[in-house]
């Protein structure tokens, strides 16, 4: 009897959802159909032209549970290796609160964002203020630091740019 090697396995990226009908409301709070706003940019038949169109974007790929999106418009020089969405949580609203540069004009931009959810029924919100760059010519989340503790009770130094657990 032989003893095989355990095969590596590559890291999960799961999906929580499915991602909604091109038709419904976007996620992000925009007044476009997920498919004609965020929708665009998941499935890659468009990249975000600004940053807070990433921002808006990811905040969309959090509530649709899209962790493909999420790493893909991650920066590499912090992206984790996986994004671990918490199935209990629930992305309501988003509220752009302040930006600076992010345009075509631009290398960088700041986004300051409230993202509001639900944790296991419990409303909770949380506030970033959230850093990114142009990256192969494209926009790309670098990182963001948390303005205080969130109403879950967690707390941390950059959520991925809308909340879930990195590595």
């Amino acid at each position: 009897m032989s003893r095989r090697t355990p095969r590596p396995q590559k890291p999960r990226q799961t999906q929580r959802t499915r991602p909604p009908a091109a038709d419904s409301p976007c996620p992000c709070g925009l007044p476009a159909p997920y498919g004609q706003c965020c929708g665009r940019f998941h499935s890659g038949q468009a990249a975000a032209p600004t940053a807070e169109a990433l921002m808006r974007s990811r905040f969309s790929a959090f509530a649709v549970g899209d962790t493909a999106y999420l790493l893909r418009s991650w920066h590499p020089g912090t992206r984790p290796p996986r994004v671990d969405l918490d199935a209990g949580q629930r992305w309501g609203r988003l509220e752009i609160l302040a930006t600076t540069g992010g345009t075509a004009f631009h290398t960088t931009g700041t986004v300051t964002f409230r993202a509001h959810f639900t944790s296991r029924g419990k409303p909770g919100e949380l506030c970033e203020h959230s850093r990114f760059e142009r990256y192969e010519g494209a926009w790309v989340y670098v990182d963001g630091a948390v303005d205080g503790p969130d109403d879950s009770g967690s707390r941390g130094g950059g959520s991925g740019g809308a909340g879930g657990t990195q590595g």
